[in-house]
């Protein structure tokens, strides 16, 4: 469990596993009223779970020993922020008040919120236990007020509020973009089919809004459909100077023009809802992010998230804080998910197309290897012929000319038997070719003569 509010094993219990505050603790005694352990008394269980005491009973309330099944269904079977946190043991004292430098009111809220949680003197009798087991289960949801003083208003419980269980921390990418890029983002309350279709007239209201000067150009650099049939739309403006060079609006100069008051209406009447400048985190803005816990979330839960960060350089962590904050991630992802499935179907189908143009392209090969075959065959046979009726004529003239006497040179004669036998080894492979296509045929002959039988059983 990541969120468990009281003991493993009951009241008093050591070593409590809850990360938001441990309130189990075994040192301390039911008898303060502003006591942060469970109650030592274990007798008849009230309506939560737990004895009609005025300490901060918050172990056997919410947890997961032998109370009622209200703590362990809403501590272990919704089971919300766990990701991946170690068992921590922390109290209420460090996780509220050990907060530096915080100003009277902040001190005051405190103070309030942990009367209404562990004592309220509303009604002066038994009946404020129960209050503050109310006020325990309203803050544990993030919701309502918190009744604990005539004289006091009651507490705002809201979802920031630290004892609330539906938070974790999820992990956003950086972006990774220079201001000197120019990237702005809007995002539109319009469909994306809606903002690709009138594009053009989109590009002409951005350049009207920033005043129709003819040295800016209004560029779209990307549009992507996002949940709730919204449309993020990436723009950025490109100004020329009179010298013909040109250069891009930085992000941060366009996106502040963008939130000026008039700026802002003209930008929501064509549909914008939101604009904010894609730009990297600075080192300093990351440090400091990091540093400073979001409101409401456990520093140890947070230092803890920053260690499971599975890639600091590119992610960083992110409060996610009620139903409705992991509905949108959710809406996020599912919407991520059918672009990168759209971006697969396409990948496929140019595979598919790429696998026919392959197999097209294999049989034009082999239909060229065949060809090629054929014209070299026939090529051999044109220089057999002709060595064929060189030989021939030298024949004719040596019978001729027998009695006559030559004389040749011994360099000329090596030559001429060295070409004379390559001819010869040209001849030797000529006829060993001949030979294998006379058996080729001969095969096919075979082959055909045995099949014209079977044929002639068939269609007779």
């Amino acid at each position: 469990m990541a969120f468990n509010f009281g003991a493993t094993a009951g009241a008093g219990a050591a070593n409590p596993t809850g990360a938001f505050g441990g309130f189990g603790t075994t040192t301390t005694t039911a008898g303060s009223a502003f006591s942060f352990s469970a109650p030592t008394n274990t007798g008849t269980s009230g309506l939560f779970g737990a004895t009609q005491n005025k300490g901060f009973g918050f172990g056997t309330s919410f947890g997961t020993g032998t109370g009622t099944g209200l703590g362990t269904g809403l501590g272990t079977g919704l089971g919300f922020g766990s990701f991946g946190t170690q068992q921590q043991q922390t109290t209420l004292g460090s996780s509220l008040f050990s907060q530096p430098t915080q100003t009277p009111a902040q001190s005051n809220q405190l103070i309030n919120t942990a009367s209404a949680l562990s004592a309220p003197t509303l009604l002066g009798d038994e009946r404020d236990a129960l209050l503050a087991k109310w006020n325990q289960l309203q803050a544990f949801w993030g919701t309502g007020k918190g009744y604990f003083n005539n004289n006091i208003a009651p507490v705002e419980f809201t979802q920031e509020n630290p004892f609330c269980r539906f938070k974790a921390v999820g992990y956003s990418l950086m972006p990774n973009n220079k201001d000197e890029d120019g990237l702005v983002v809007l995002v539109f309350n319009r469909k994306e089919i809606d903002i690709r279709s009138q594009q053009q007239q989109l590009v002409e209201s951005l350049h009207k809004i920033l005043g129709g000067n003819q040295t800016l150009t209004v560029n779209v650099e990307g549009v992507r459909t996002m949940p709730d049939d919204q449309t993020e739309v990436i723009i950025y403006v490109v100004e020329r100077s009179p010298n013909g060079t040109s250069r891009r609006v930085p992000a941060t100069t366009l996106h502040a023009h963008f939130e000026q008051a008039n700026i802002k209406t003209s930008l929501q009447q064509l549909g914008v809802t939101l604009s904010m400048a894609r730009t990297e985190l600075s080192p300093a803005q990351v440090k400091q992010l990091l540093q400073n816990p979001p409101a409401g979330v456990d520093p140890i839960i947070w230092e803890q998230a920053k260690v499971d960060n599975p890639d600091p350089d590119k992610l960083i962590p992110v409060p996610m804080v009620g139903f409705k904050e992991l509905l949108r991630r959710l809406k996020v992802q599912d919407q991520m998910t059918k672009q990168h499935q759209t971006r697969l179907d396409i990948i496929s189908e140019d595979i598919s197309e790429l696998q026919k143009n392959q197999t097209t392209t294999m049989a034009k090969i082999a239909q060229y290897k065949r060809k090629l075959m054929k014209l070299s065959h026939r090529t051999l046979q044109g220089r057999l012929n002709e060595l064929m009726s060189q030989i021939r004529m030298q024949n004719h003239f040596g019978a001729v000319r027998a009695e006559e006497r030559y004389y040749i040179d011994a360099d000329l004669l090596r030559e001429i038997k060295q070409h004379l036998k390559q001819q010869q080894e040209g001849l030797s492979h000529l006829i060993s070719i001949i030979k294998d296509d006379l058996e080729d045929i001969k095969l096919i002959e075979h082959g055909l003569n045995e099949s014209i039988p079977i044929r002639g059983g068939i269609f007779s």
